[in-house]
């Protein structure tokens, strides 16, 4: 998965869990999860910008609330889908069980 010194404060991380591609997020010291694909387009969150608890889209600046998910205005509507976060000694485990 992902250790704490690959997610600190202020950055973020793509991380495959089988064919599902994730991104954590390290805000303010609090881990959060989402997929890392944008629901409006086909790309990466962890390419695009990250600012306090919001996540903008590279491809058309659609941004998303991290610890939400909530679609923040167009070009997105749909909301991007979280995980629960939790940490085992220095190990990031996501759980994407029920998605």
């Amino acid at each position: 998965m992902a250790s704490l010194d690959e997610v600190t404060p202020g950055n973020m991380k793509q991380v495959q869990i089988g064919i599902r591609l994730v991104a954590l997020y390290n805000v303010g010291g609090k881990l959060h999860a989402t997929d890392d694909i944008c629901t409006h387009a086909d790309a990466c969150l962890t390419d695009g910008f990250l600012e306090g608890d919001v996540i903008e889209c590279p491809l058309h600046q659609g941004r998303f609330h991290i610890p939400t998910g909530k679609a923040l205005g167009a070009p997105v509507t749909v909301d991007v889908a979280i995980y629960p976060v939790k940490t085992e000694g220095n190990d990031i485990l996501v759980s994407i069980a029920n998605s």
